[in-house]
């Protein structure tokens, strides 16, 4: 495992000034790379734990890349600054959605992706917040520009969100409607979603109605993976699942 120093991207946040974005941990592949997967944690977290997690999983194939999250005021914790991709001012899906930290975040992604070889596939994985950073991407990538209108570079081959949920979900129809090859992407990418029904941070209806909303659009490679009694981590069997998937999604050698 390595790391790399404060990216040079920021997020500008408008009237909320313009946040820095922490250390990338990078977990190299063991084996033979075939895959690299951006994976992005959840709130006041930081990307050294996932990698560490990661380093350990039986994916000799993959190259991790854990990005952190800049340090910015959270509606949802009263202005409160912790690490996060974006603003959140609540999870009732009432709220609007912070398309601009949204943009952001999703950018920074795109840009660790960029420099990849070409006959590499990419990913994009997260808990919470992270995963909604991640399925956020995916929605770029499938109408392929950003929130903002700026074109979305990177070619996904697989999306992962654990206890999270879709932004922007109201809006999801629109991108696709009408838009031939919007609708062709949104086919066939495969997306991975789990979701513990003990989860008392982002309940289990916000990962059931994301699933739906992806199907409902025609998402048709969308799974959803429901744990009995999972609060808000993750557990071994979960892992397995998410190992499992890409391997299959990716085409990783065993």
């Amino acid at each position: 495992m390595s790391f790399t120093g404060p990216s040079v991207g920021s997020v500008s946040g408008g009237r909320r000034g313009v946040f820095e974005f922490g250390k990338t941990h990078v977990v190299r592949p063991k084996g033979r790379h075939q895959a690299t997967v951006v994976w992005l944690h959840g709130v006041g977290d930081n990307g050294s734990s996932w990698s560490q997690l990661l380093e350990t999983l039986p994916l000799q194939n993959i190259k991790w890349i854990c990005p952190t999250a800049p340090t910015r005021p959270i509606t949802l914790f009263g202005g409160f600054p912790t690490t996060a991709w974006f603003d959140v001012g609540d999870l009732s899906g009432d709220a609007p959605d912070d398309v601009e930290g949204l943009d952001a975040a999703a950018t920074h992604v795109a840009n660790l992706l960029s420099t990849e070889p070409a006959d590499i596939k990419l990913g994009i994985g997260g808990f919470s917040m992270g995963a909604a950073t991640a399925l956020y991407s995916a929605t770029c990538f499938i109408h392929g520009k950003y929130g903002n209108g700026n074109p979305y570079p990177a070619n996904l081959s697989a999306v992962v969100g654990l206890s999270g949920w879709l932004p922007c979900s109201k809006t999801l129809k629109s991108k696709i409607e009408g838009h031939e090859e919007a609708a062709r992407r949104a086919a066939s990418l495969p997306i991975l979603l789990c979701h513990g029904k003990g989860d008392e941070m982002v309940p289990y209806k916000f990962g059931e109605k994301s699933s739906q909303a992806l199907s409902s659009n025609g998402f048709q490679n969308s799974t959803f993976k429901s744990y009995n009694g999972l609060g808000h981590y993750t557990i071994p069997e979960e892992m397995d699942e998410v190992c499992a998937w890409l391997t299959s999604k990716l085409g990783l050698a065993g």
